[in-house]
């Protein structure tokens, strides 16, 4: 058991971002425990579900109560798990709950993975079409039938990219955004030597000089079976900017673009780390398998 000295800090952002990836990197750093998207967070909203006005349970608290109760629950979920100091628990819906994380974790940073949505569609499309033997459960079985009513259901706002775009944008122009840090995944695959040691600057940590960039390891076959779509979330062991041309047809790569508001500042505490966006179709980058 743990003395409940460790540190939390998160990973969110949108899927297919490199967030499995930037978990990679950080595990190797033997003070740091990342993975990939955890059970907290749906147990987080269950017990915030419970406690809320309304139910049974919320007539038995007594103020203060709920904040102790979920801080338990961070460090209840991790004892046992890892005695490594620092814990960056990755889930996508962290950004819609920067002011819980504010309240339970004051010094916490979120660190958010960004790309530009059309590469977010071309990547979870991708995917989709390595597996063509069965159905994935990213879509209900009315949605799996072409890539327009794949993209369309995806970019519903209680989906999969929808969901977690609209709580970045929430989080961005947030109270709590001066602890948002916007990571652009193309920059991280061109660059992580440069993109590493400005995570490690926000979050105030030494930097861990026995990071390698040509030997990173990450897979979780099991969990990505169960999606039934293989390969999500496996790692190539070179960190590499790799370009590729779109999937998608042009006018739906075309209709997904634009909405990387991260890019503007103004009306924002966030801090950014992008490159330069590139709207050729031509182009692309994948670190994940």
């Amino acid at each position: 058991m743990h003395d409940g000295s460790q540190t939390f800090h998160f990973i969110s952002g949108l899927p297919r971002a490199g967030s499995t990836l930037l978990a990679a990197l950080l595990r190797q750093n033997p003070r740091i425990h990342a993975s990939m998207t955890s059970g907290l967070g749906a147990l987080v909203n269950g017990a915030m579900q419970i406690m809320s006005p309304g139910s049974e349970v919320a007539l038995t608290l007594q103020p203060g109560q709920r904040e102790h109760i979920l801080r338990a629950l961070f460090s209840s979920y991790y004892d046992g798990l890892t005695e490594r100091p620092l814990i960056f628990d990755t889930n996508r819906g962290w950004t819609a709950r920067m002011p819980l994380l504010a309240g339970l974790f004051p010094e916490s940073k979120v660190i958010a993975c960004v790309r530009d949505v059309s590469w977010v569609m071309d990547s979870l499309e991708r995917q989709v079409r390595k597996n063509p033997y069965h159905f994935t459960r990213l879509f209900g079985p009315q949605n799996q039938g072409t890539v327009y009513s794949r993209v369309e259901t995806l970019m519903h706002h209680d989906a999969l990219v929808g969901r977690a775009w609209s709580g970045l944008k929430e989080a961005f122009y947030g109270e709590q955004a001066a602890s948002l840090l916007i990571v652009d995944y193309e920059l991280l695959a061109r660059a992580p030597a440069r993109v590493l040691p400005l995570i490690y600057q926000f979050i105030g940590e030494p930097w861990y000089e026995g990071h390698d960039f040509d030997r990173v390891e990450y897979d979780a076959a099991d969990f990505d079976e169960a999606l039934g779509v293989d390969g999500l979330h496996r790692i190539r062991p070179k960190v590499e900017f790799q370009p590729r041309r779109t999937l998608l047809p042009p006018d739906l790569f075309k209709k997904c673009q634009g909405m990387d508001f991260w890019r503007t500042v103004n009306g924002s505490q966030a801090n950014v780390i992008v490159a330069q966006r590139s709207d050729d179709p031509e182009t692309g980058t994948e670190a994940l398998a």
